[in-house]
């Protein structure tokens, strides 16, 4: 007679097909979130991600069942220390120094976690984590940028040109009641034609809308693009 949880937790055929088909439905969940949101690695990714960890978990188990030797987490920690050379291509510096990818390499770092807890058979610790996962990268995004939204420092990328002197820009934006925080001196972004640009993180005094200081020191004389990073 077929009893659930021992049969699902041995290696047999029940086991592999479960833990298989697990993975393709919890890994796609999250896969389908980052591809509709045009990331890299979407559905695809995430489900092979899945799949391949629940795989080589998988695999450790039958190793130690079937000849009674291995350490039944030696796979799980190649697995995690090897996914980083994914998550590492899908984290991008444009070139205006801004920084994507991160949420997609974490996420792809978290399924391939959420393979290895299927492939030993800890389903509930999958399912669970699969709704957490989900929570964060649906739900907490929004609430992230409304956080963003109502916070008075702002990370700037600005292109200036020689029209006006650089200092004069700087003097300029402060007396529209921003304090300047830090400012880093970049290389302009290839093709431009600012003759510098600077990093800066600015604080603003009195709460106002984002686009509109963003409008404002673009209308500055000297300005050639800014834009919020």
């Amino acid at each position: 007679m077929f009893d659930f949880q021992a049969d699902l937790s041995s290696i047999n055929d029940t086991s592999i097909i479960f833990r298989l088909v697990l993975a393709v439905i919890l890994g796609g969940i999250i896969g389908f979130e980052r591809g509709r949101s045009g990331r890299p690695a979407g559905l695809r990714t995430h489900i092979l991600v899945c799949l391949g960890s629940v795989l080589a978990m998988m695999t450790n188990q039958f190793i130690f069942e079937k000849f009674g030797v291995s350490d039944p987490t030696r796979m799980a920690a190649q697995v995690i220390s090897g996914i980083g050379f994914l998550g590492a291509g899908t984290i991008l510096v444009t070139g205006r120094h801004q920084v994507k990818g991160l949420t997609t390499a974490a996420g792809l770092w978290a399924t391939a976690c959420m393979g290895l807890a299927i492939g030993i058979g800890f389903y509930k610790a999958a399912v669970a984590a699969c709704i957490m996962i989900t929570f964060a990268t649906v739900v907490l995004h929004r609430f992230d940028n409304f956080l963003v939204s109502k916070s008075r420092i702002m990370d700037l990328y600005i292109e200036f040109s020689n029209t006006v002197p650089f200092t004069t820009v700087l003097d300029t934006l402060k007396s529209y009641q921003v304090d300047i925080e830090t400012i880093e001196i970049v290389k302009p972004t290839y093709g431009a034609n600012a003759q510098i640009a600077a990093i800066m993180t600015i604080k603003l005094k009195q709460k106002k809308a984002r686009v509109d200081v963003i409008a404002k020191i673009c209308s500055l004389d000297g300005v050639e693009f800014a834009e919020e990073i």
